[in-house]
């Protein structure tokens, strides 16, 4: 008697579910819009700007553009007008003694110095400073974002006594921790940024093959 009034409600329950046909086709919509739907949050979640400029700057400088971005979305969020406590400006939040180093080593205009603001020179003079950085600390990345906070010489100096070995495995050797923690922010989103736009490079490069 009760497996007869189960059965009795069960039956109207299963004849109300659609037919196969149905399910497959809904199913086969919900995916079509996870796969539509999750890119474009990604890039809502993990916006880019300046990115002409920071494509540029790259290609002049020989800077990873993933990296610029990532630095850019740690220091100001893409928001040019930021300045630090201290005096660090821009996009990148370039310190006084860094633009006054870049401008000189890199032989960059003078007047550089009085457009710390503006995002195209402040781009490209981040971008070769990581650059520059990048090839002091031999193509090491996690020691080059690393230096970009702590300065070179401490990092330098952290290698060379041991206290830290230059890995991502390793970032909780890192003496200060303030460095620890914006090595781990930038390099999360320099994977980020190379997974959601890495077609913006290899656009770019297509259209500067020769002809």
């Amino acid at each position: 008697m009760g497996n007869f009034a189960l059965q009795k409600w069960i039956q109207p329950v299963i004849a109300a579910l659609p037919s196969r046909r149905k399910l497959g086709l809904a199913f086969l919509l919900l995916l079509i819009f996870l796969i539509v739907a999750t890119p474009l949050f990604n890039r809502w979640m993990y916006p880019l700007d300046y990115e002409e400029q920071i494509l540029y700057s790259s290609d002049a400088t020989g800077a990873d553009p993933f990296l610029v971005m990532a630095v850019i979305r740690v220091e100001s969020k893409f928001n040019p007008d930021v300045e630090s406590h201290a005096g660090a400006e821009g996009l990148m939040q370039l310190t006084p003694n860094t633009v006054d180093w870049v401008v000189e080593r890199g032989r960059f205009s003078p007047a550089f110095k009085e457009s710390v603001r503006d995002p195209a020179i402040n781009i490209h003079m981040g971008s070769w400073y990581l650059s520059g950085l990048m090839k002091e600390f031999q193509g090491n990345q996690v020691a080059t974002i690393a230096a970009y906070n702590a300065g070179p010489g401490n990092v330098q100096k952290w290698l060379k006594e041991g206290r830290w070995d230059g890995t991502r495995r390793n970032l909780n050797q890192i003496p200060y921790g303030e460095t620890r923690h914006y090595v781990q922010r930038v390099m999360f989103f320099h994977d980020k940024y190379r997974s959601l736009y890495a077609h913006l490079v290899k656009q770019r490069e297509t259209y500067t093959l020769p002809q």
